[in-house]
This record gives C-alpha cells, structure tokens and sequence, in this order.
C-alpha cells in the first residue's frame, strides 16, 4: 500500500537550481507545444530563457516537494506584486497541488500587496481555466512580442 505524500513548500536553494530548470523545460514542452507550437516550444528550450530565468530568480517564491520522496514537483517564482512564474511536473497534474503552490503565492504576496497579479498565454486554454476556477480575475491582453498575453489579478478581498 502506498504511502500518502506530504506535499511541502519551502525556499529555493542553489542545489536545487538543476532540478529546476529540468522541471521548467520538461513542463514547457509537454504542455505548451498546443498554443506556442513545436517551432516555438523547440526554439525556448534551446535559446536557454527558460534556464537563465529560473537561474535569475531563483531565491524569490517557493519550492514544492513531495516530503516522501523529497523530490521537487514544482515552483513558483514571486517578483513584487506578481507571480511571475508557476510550474507543476506535468507527471503530478491533477493532484491539487497546483491549487495548493497557487494558494502559497496568493498568501505570500497578499500579505505584502493589496492587489497582485500574474500573466499567462491567452491561448493556454488550461491555465487559464485553472486560475478563472481558483477566483483569479481575467483582465485585459497585454502588448508583448511574440504569443498574446493576457493578465489577472487577484486583491486582498478575493475580488
């Protein structure tokens, strides 16, 4: 019989900083490929972004780990008012765990801004589902390069 894991959120540290940015490229190619393309997908991985900005930002937001096993299963990165990065390995989607680094970030940065934000690809029909489900509010497509971005917020009421 399995033992039940318990999930735990704590600081990013530099010994995690590979676990990281393998979880980053490992989520982006299995769950972006359907809004950014195998051309776009392809090109991130290999430019490197996606491993510079976890480098970059590795000590502001959290790291969720499966206190059993204590293997990282995703992170958040907070800069200021927003979230600005969020990732669960895409083998544990479905869990709840999403909801429960999302609550983390919402708490942390509520307790410091009245209103905080976050930005997510218009076309990622299931983040977006995800953050409209946790009482995020959709607001206006953000002026960006390349894919169409959209923002939502989040105040320390709920609204």
């Amino acid at each position: 019989m399995p033992t039940e894991q318990h999930p735990t959120i704590r600081p990013g540290t530099g010994e995690d900083l590979n676990e990281l940015q393998a979880l980053a490229r490992r989520t982006i190619d299995t769950c972006y490929r359907g809004f950014l393309g195998d051309e776009g997908v392809d090109w991130f991985i290999g430019s490197g972004a996606a491993d510079a900005h976890v480098a970059s930002h590795l000590q502001r937001g959290g790291v969720l780990c499966l206190s059993q096993e204590a293997r990282i299963v995703g992170f958040a990165i907070l800069d200021g008012p927003t979230i600005d990065l969020m990732m669960i390995d895409p083998d544990h989607h479905r869990r709840g765990l999403g909801r429960l680094l999302l609550r983390h970030a919402e708490e942390t940065l509520l307790a410091q801004h009245s209103t905080i934000r976050l930005e997510s690809f218009a076309d990622n029909t299931a983040a977006n589902s995800f953050y409209e489900a946790c009482g995020w509010v959709h607001g206006d497509q953000l002026e960006s390069e390349g894919p169409a971005k959209v923002e939502y917020t989040r105040n320390s009421t709920g609204d």
